[in-house]
Parts: structure tokens; sequence; C-alpha cells
């Protein structure tokens, strides 16, 4: 029986997250039983998303939910054998046990970072390929702005765009982000939304209008893109980080949809998991070949889980967010 570590939500936010609102909470967890197996988790996601569920959804006083790459240590499941690394929703916790629902076996690439598997080559990038090219419906040679381009979503999302041979404008709020984005990534261009006004930078890059807006802010960026779209443009809505602390995004020009013909469009991942074979393919291609680059910022020990996401949100990641509970 392991002696498990676990982080509990014990009141909601009121606002931006605080340590205040986590506890970290010492238990036993039960060896496998008949059926069963006992998972390790090594790695665990963090993820804007996790935010919403913070003021509805995730009950209060129990380990909370999220992404994770696990080993199984114990098996006495006729599917699952010792050593045996599987994906699953139970993260903010270093042992669990489960009957096998939930748990997806992974083959890792023996060429590939381990860790690539929980962002750019997992669900995160599998997010951006979809809502790309999916909900998107992007085309060659398109005019494609990205918000929070060098976040995990967005900046595979802009790096497909150019793939794509698309004319492609990323956001970010810091001069450090916004370099990789001009200088590694390759970005046609780049605003710090922090530095100058999103309305008239985004004006001024976009001389030729917008195609397709992949959406990870909603407010401003949202209104401001919408000043810019062509017409017949898509919006791919993946998140509306600018108001999941204040609990609304407020855009006064929601008309121009209609003007313009916009399409826009709100998803999640599971919306298109047919394309999810393509997407494996065509994503390890990339990668091996040095054609799409990713960050990560990785924290040690389920105690900094908290902090990890406190600070997700205050923009303190480069890439993607994710914290190490095992080697």
């Amino acid at each position: 029986m392991p002696k498990s570590r676990e982080i509990h939500l014990v009141q909601r936010p009121s606002g931006a997250p605080s340590p205040a609102d986590f506890a970290l909470v010492d238990r036993d967890v039960a060896d496998a039983a008949d059926g069963e197996v006992l998972v390790e988790n090594l790695y665990m996601s963090v993820d804007p998303a996790m935010r919403p569920r913070l003021t509805a959804g995730q009950a209060l006083n129990e380990a909370m939910m999220g992404g994770a790459l696990g080993r199984v240590v114990q098996s006495r499941h006729g599917d699952f054998k010792v050593g045996d690394l599987v994906t699953n929703r139970l993260g903010f916790r270093e042992f669990f046990t489960s009957d096998g629902k939930g748990l997806t076996k992974l083959e890792p690439d023996p060429d590939l970072p381990l860790t690539v598997h929980m962002h750019v080559l997992g669900m995160t990038g599998f997010t951006a390929y979809g809502g790309l090219l999916h909900i998107g419906q992007l085309k060659d040679g398109e005019q494609v702005f990205v918000s929070t381009a060098a976040g995990a979503v967005g900046s595979v999302a802009a790096q497909i765009a150019k793939l794509k041979g698309c004319y492609v404008v990323g956001s970010t709020g810091a001069d450090d982000k916004a370099r990789w984005l001009k200088d590694e990534v390759g970005l046609d261009a780049v605003i710090n939304y922090k530095k100058e006004p999103i309305r008239q930078a985004l004006e001024a890059a976009t001389p030729k209008g917008v195609d397709v807006y992949f959406d990870n802010v909603g407010g401003d960026h949202l209104e401001a893109a919408l000043r810019r779209m062509n017409t017949l443009g898509r919006i791919p809505v993946c998140g509306f980080i600018s108001g999941y602390n204040s609990g609304h995004s407020v855009v006064s020009n929601l008309s121009n949809i209609i003007y313009s013909r916009v399409t826009l469009r709100g998803f999640v991942g599971t919306d298109f998991m047919h394309a999810y074979p393509d997407f494996q393919r065509d994503m390890r291609g990339w990668l091996k070949a040095g054609r799409i680059k990713y960050q990560e910022t990785v924290r040690d020990g389920i105690a900094a889980a908290p902090d990890a996401l406190i600070g997700l949100m205050a923009g303190q990641n480069t890439g993607k967010m994710l914290v190490k509970l095992a080697g």
C-alpha cells in the first residue's frame, strides 16, 4: 500500500487562483485488487482549461483532475502489465488504482522525448491540428492570426499554418516569447500585446486582412480580429483565457460576424477524433524533420502543481506547462 500525495481544491478562487485555494494531502492508496492496476504518475499537464473548473465542476476537498502520463507498477488486470505507460485524466496525484477505464496505453516513440506525448504529440498538439485544419478549414496560403502564439496550443497552430504556406501573425505578452516566435518559429509578424494596443498592432500586421483567427483569448483579441476578418473568414475558438479569472470576456463588435459572413465556432479536441491517425503521422514526421519546434516549462514535484497552475494563468510558462512527479 503506497503513500501518495495529491492536490485538493479547498475553496473557490475569487479572481485569480492563489495558494490558499489548494492543499497538499497525504493518503494511502490500496494495492491493485483483481481486475485492477496501480499506476504511478510520472508527469502531469497544467492547462488553462483547468481554471473554469475551479469555479464550477471541480469538487472541493477531493483530488483535482487533469491529464497525466503514468507507469503501471502493479497489475492484476489482463490488459495491462507492469511497466506499461498509460495516459489518464487522474493528474494532481502521485499514485492511483484503476480498473482500466480511462487508461490508454502509450507506445512511446524511441526517437522523441517522452514529454512530447504530453503536448505537441498529444492532445495539446491535436487540439491545434484539428482546430486549425478541421474547424478552421485552413487553406494553403491564407492570412492567419493566432493569439497566445507562444503557448502550448497556439505555437503548434501557428507552425502548422506556416507549414501550409500561410502568412501568420502571432500575439504574445513577453519580449523573449516574441523573439522565439519570430527568430526560431519564423512567424511573419509578432505582436507583444502588453507593449502595443492589439487593435492597432493587428491592423498594421495584417494588410491583407485575416482569413482564419485561432482564438485562445477572447476579449480584446477577438474584438481586434473581428475588425480584420475577410469575407467568409473562420474563427475556431479554443479558449477564452481573458475571461477565466473574471468570469466574463467583453466583445462589442460581434455584428462583424454578420457583415463579413464569419464562421465562429467553439470546439474541443474530441470533436475530430477521426483525424487522430493523420495527426500522429503528420506530427511525428514534422517533429523528426525539425519542422515543428516546442518549448516546455517543467516544475518538479506534486507540491509545485498549484504554483504551476497559478503561474500558467499569469503567463509565467514558456510553451507547455508540466509537473514532473516521478522519474
